[in-house]
């Protein structure tokens, strides 16, 4: 029987940071997935890296799947883009969240979540998982991590400048359009 428990470490998440040998918590967040039956609960623990927020990683779904987040506990910023064109995004929208917030993010649409509170960040969210796949925890066949892994993270990084976010743009994207804050 597949565990259905993961936890994305530093050294996976060096991919995607905009400072990746900068020191921070030995693992960002924790997963735990539930098929197409229950909710998935993830769970983000606090602080920076280099200054960056602790993030997710960042994935878009394959195919048409649509999905919606419920905040449990905590506060943070759900980062959605469009997707990546000839190293370039149309649109990005960053919506700040708290307890009790829910986001959907539409299909075709980049997302992660990071916690930008002092305490943990909880989520549960309805995305299905097929757990027939290589690591169906981990990396859920349902996503596409490639993309934003080979643009070493989102159009901008959340970065903590005097006690509150602050956008830096990802020098890796060509085109980065204003952001659209929710």
């Amino acid at each position: 029987m597949i565990k259905p428990f993961a936890e994305r470490t530093k050294e996976k998440m060096k991919e995607v940071l905009m400072n990746p040998n900068s020191p921070g918590p030995d693992v960002h967040y924790y997963m735990i997935r539930g098929g197409s039956n229950k909710k998935n609960i993830t769970v983000w623990e606090s602080g920076t890296v280099g200054g960056e927020y602790v993030k997710a990683y960042g994935h878009y779904h394959i195919g048409n799947l649509e999905e919606n987040y419920h905040i449990i506990a905590g506060e943070g910023i759900i980062l959605m883009q469009s997707p990546i064109v000839d190293n370039s995004v149309e649109n990005f929208k960053a919506i700040f969240v708290q307890t009790g917030d829910r986001v959907h993010i539409p299909r075709n649409t980049g997302h992660l979540a990071l916690n930008t509170g002092k305490t943990w960040l909880v989520t549960s969210d309805d995305s299905p998982v097929d757990f027939t796949g290589r690591d169906p925890v981990s990396l859920p066949s349902h996503a596409d991590y490639e993309s934003v892994r080979m643009m070493r993270g989102f159009a901008y990084y959340v970065i903590e400048k005097d006690g509150k976010p602050y956008f830096v743009k990802n020098p890796n994207y060509k085109n980065v359009p204003e952001i659209s804050v929710m």
